[in-house]
């Protein structure tokens, strides 16, 4: 929305400043977005006189000019056909930036004469269009500057324009008088009374109008009026000037009046030739397939239901949007029928986007008019044709009715406080709804009609707030409801989401944030896909089933990447998986991909492919993070997404699973399009048993003085035996000395056999009171021999 200060004034009794008023109107949400100030390109023109023009004496169109400037004569060679002795000129001198044909002047010659500087026309210094002779100024000082002038003889020439971001919710704001209104109610001024205008009627219209019944829902009110005996023609110089400066294109006196008080009033109004209308004006549905060359002198092919203006010979105009060629104004009309209506703003809407017309017309009515000023718009545009063109009025003929927009919501002062938190007396909240046009009645605020915006109590209180100005509202801190330490704010699932989002952060990985929705098939590869979690109304196809894992976003995440050329990944999630379609049935997890080499994960700058054991010892830091147990064991048989021989559950017992790591199975990497390597984890950190003290960080040290002692042990065992059961047998000898059991060797064949192998372990055991004798070690490892024996049938291996 563009308007000049001068247009503003016509409404508003101001002596703020462009630069006050433009602060005011951002603040009032009127969001300032250009100032356009004809003196800051035109301050470095002067006014010269010309002393002599003789002709050029090689090109029968120029003149070689001698003018008096603030610095002495110059020769200024010109082709204006006005150029000549004696008048008072606008003076652009070598190193001054003319606007209007974008260059920095310089000396130069013309056919061979030197010229120092340019006579300047209109249309060079953006004036207006005007370039068939240089300007010609009545009166002057040689030297004085030409804005000076300007703002003294044509003020206009130099009038600031103001452009501002309308937001959908303030149509009112499309109009100067409802801009002028919102900086009245900030105190900037004094809003001028609105014109009233009743024009008699000398002769019934002799066009009627109708509207037919399936269309009353589509245009409310239409109002009209002849006028005969116009003359058309040029706008005056104010109007241009104006139209001009917001970037329209002045074009008769008839449509630049429309145009006039579509900005001024936020009301557009429509001219039909009179002469070319066919019989009424009838407001109708259009017929599939019907054709109208608009204004813009393009051909539109209409659709059932939308809504136009027609008469005996068919469309003449596309309701609220845009009028037809045929029946347009032109300077030889002599006859002007004056329309204003109030249509139905969706249906512009829906029509306007179908049709693919942009206009001021429809960008107001989709957005909402004043339906009450519908009459008094036909009567001050009946004036204003009226002043500049001649004529007379007819009768207004009016089809429909103007739709009730009244509506009062109560006002409650206590609420300012209680929703912006501004303390604002009750007397300026009344006075200031008041002077936004709100009719107050006790307690009650009735709605002025152009503002459909507010539909409720709590747009009163934004309304006071807004005109109060919101750069007043003071922080101020909460009431504590309690004394001393406050409790966590975070829970035990909270803290070890965050936890482990910043373990894998720091481990290298890059965080997704993927859709709780995945295929049918993608789903099925990880356990679902089934019925209960499938999607009623589904997104898409990609998008029908709940996420049985994480693993299936971050593989699809990952294929997305391969297919860029980004081979090695590190991916990790932290999010709700679901196995049925209850809210109890979801349980959060924590999981991390692994894809291709580790160059980037390698602290020596090494490059391998990734293997199982970088999962887990991501996956062990995880849980570390989150508070788990250092003693857990790594069993197998997990499910079938993961490689049946190279994966581990990490347990607490059997039953008891904490995470799971280890290599994608490759019909899963195959199925997803997924070149691997890859290996991945998934913890389940609702699964971690809670500590006593959640708020500890590690446990307490627990250092010995005395030196611990190791043994080795082999045991000959069944070939099906797993070398964690040995683990657990032997930890299991004495839980107070055995520190700590590993495998370091196994041995398959020889003189062994095929159903036999030796498992080869090593046990720390460390003394906690005093150093071991020899036969209490024996002791222990007696124990060990025996409690593995027990276990796996095993023995000691000779």
């Amino acid at each position: 929305m563009k308007f000049t200060l001068s247009w503003l004034k016509d409404h508003l009794d101001t002596t703020a400043s462009v630069d006050e008023i433009a602060e005011a109107l951002t603040d009032l949400g009127l969001e300032v977005e250009e100032i356009t100030n004809p003196l800051d390109k035109l301050g470095n023109f002067t006014l010269g006189k010309v002393i002599s023009a003789e002709q050029h004496p090689d090109a029968d169109r120029l003149r070689v000019c001698m003018v008096e400037t603030d610095e002495g004569e110059k020769q200024i060679v010109c082709g204006a056909p006005n150029a000549r002795e004696g008048i008072v000129v606008v003076i652009a001198k070598p190193g001054d930036y003319v606007p209007g044909i974008d260059t920095t002047l310089s000396v130069g010659k013309i056919r061979g004469v030197e010229s120092h500087g340019m006579m300047c026309s209109e249309r060079e210094m953006e004036l207006s269009e005007e370039h068939d002779g240089i300007i010609e100024l009545p009166s002057g000082e040689v030297g004085e500057r030409f804005i000076d002038w300007l703002a003294v003889n044509d003020p206009a020439k130099v009038d600031p324009v103001i452009e501002i971001a309308i937001t959908p919710n303030r149509p009112d704001a499309l109009g100067v008088r409802g801009i002028a209104r919102d900086l009245a109610a900030r105190g900037l001024g004094t809003l001028k009374p609105e014109k009233e205008v009743e024009i008699a009627g000398e002769f019934p219209c002799p066009i009627n109008v109708t509207i037919d019944e399936d269309t009353r829902d589509g245009c409310y009110v239409f109002a009209g009026r002849l006028i005969r005996g116009v003359e058309n023609g040029p706008s005056p110089q104010w109007l241009q000037d104006r139209l001009r400066a917001i970037g329209l294109r002045p074009i008769s006196k008839l449509v630049d009046v429309t145009n006039f008080f579509t900005f001024d009033q936020n009301r557009p109004l429509h001219v039909f030739d009179a002469a070319k209308v066919q019989g009424d004006l009838r407001i109708r549905r259009a017929v599939d397939g019907e054709k109208l060359v608009a204004l813009d002198e393009k051909e539109y092919t209409l659709s059932d239901g939308q809504i136009v203006i027609a008469d005996d010979q068919g469309v003449e105009s596309i309701a609220g949007i845009m009028g037809g060629l045929e029946t347009g104004c032109t300077m030889e009309t002599t006859d002007v029928f004056l329309e204003a209506a109030v249509w139905n703003h969706v249906q512009v809407a829906y029509t306007g986007r179908a049709l693919k017309i942009n206009s001021d017309a429809r960008y107001r009515n989709e957005r909402g008019i004043d339906p009450a000023f519908n009459m008094p718009a036909v009567e001050l545009a009946t004036q204003m044709i009226m002043e500049l063109c001649g004529g007379e009025p007819s009768e207004v003929v009016v089809a429909g009715e103007v739709p009730d927009m009244s509506r009062a919501y109560k006002l409650d002062p206590a609420r300012v406080i209680s929703l912006v938190g501004m303390d604002i007396p009750e007397s300026e909240q009344r006075q200031t709804l008041t002077k936004l046009g709100f009719r107050l009645e006790g307690n009650m605020a009735h709605v002025p009609s152009w503002r459909p915006d507010v539909m409720g109590e709590a747009d009163l209180v934004e309304e006071v707030a807004r005109i109060a100005s919101l750069t007043k509202l003071k922080g101020i801190p909460m009431r504590r409801t309690q004394v001393g330490v406050p409790k966590p704010v975070l829970s035990l699932h909270q803290r070890r989401e965050q936890a482990a989002r910043r373990v894998c952060a720091s481990l290298g990985y890059n965080e997704c944030v993927t859709y709780s929705f995945i295929d049918r098939a993608s789903a099925a590869l990880f356990g679902g896909g089934t019925d209960a979690t499938m999607l009623d109304n589904p997104i898409s196809s990609e998008m029908s089933h709940m996420r049985p894992d994480l693993l299936p976003g971050l593989l699809q995440a990952a294929a997305r990447n391969q297919a860029r050329g980004f081979h090695d990944l590190a991916l990790f999630e932290v999010g709700p998986a679901f196995h049925g379609g209850e809210p109890e049935e979801q349980r959060s997890q924590v999981s991390g991909l692994l894809v291709g080499r580790t160059g980037a994960k390698d602290v020596h700058g090494g490059s391998r492919a990734v293997d199982l054991y970088d999962a887990k010892a991501d996956a062990e830091a995880v849980l570390a993070a989150i508070g788990a147990p250092a003693k857990v064991q790594i069993l197998r048989d997990g499910p079938a997404w993961w490689h049946p021989g190279r994966h581990g559950k990490i347990c607490l017992g059997p039953k008891k699973v904490l995470g799971i790591f280890g290599e994608i199975h490759p019909k899963v990497l195959k199925a997803m399009d997924v070149k691997g390597p890859a290996v991945g984890f998934t913890i389940w950190p609702d699964e971690v048993p809670a500590s006593r003290k959640q708020n500890a960080t590690r446990a307490a040290l627990e250092a010995s003085d005395l030196q611990a002692v190791e043994r080795d042990f082999a045991f000959v065992v069944d070939a099906h035996v797993e070398a964690q059961a040995l683990v657990n047998a032997a930890m299991g000898a004495d839980k107070t000395l055995i520190e700590n059991v590993r495998v370091f060797d196994e041995f398959i064949g020889g003189s062994l056999g095929a159903d036999k192998k030796s498992l080869a372990l090593t046990v720390r055991i460390q003394p906690r009171a005093k150093t071991l004798t020899e036969k209490e070690i024996e002791a222990v490892g007696g124990k060990i021999v025996e409690k593995v024996s027990k276990a796996t049938g095993g023995v000691l291996r000779g």
